[in-house]
């Protein structure tokens, strides 16, 4: 019996696209402690209100 199995080829000629995860792992640093902030402001101004 003979194997019919195809070539295996590589596919150099690929371009690697960025996951959209990946293209803003790179801001987190920044982006998280700005957002925390605004939202602990948001939080106290609630509170202030409220009270």
């Amino acid at each position: 019996m003979s194997s019919h199995e195809a070539p295996r080829t590589t596919h150099g000629g690929d371009q690697y696209e960025p996951d959209g995860v990946e293209a803003i792992v790179p801001a987190i640093p920044i982006v998280l402690p700005v957002v925390g902030g605004v939202l602990m402001f948001l939080l106290a101004f609630i509170a202030i209100y409220l009270a």
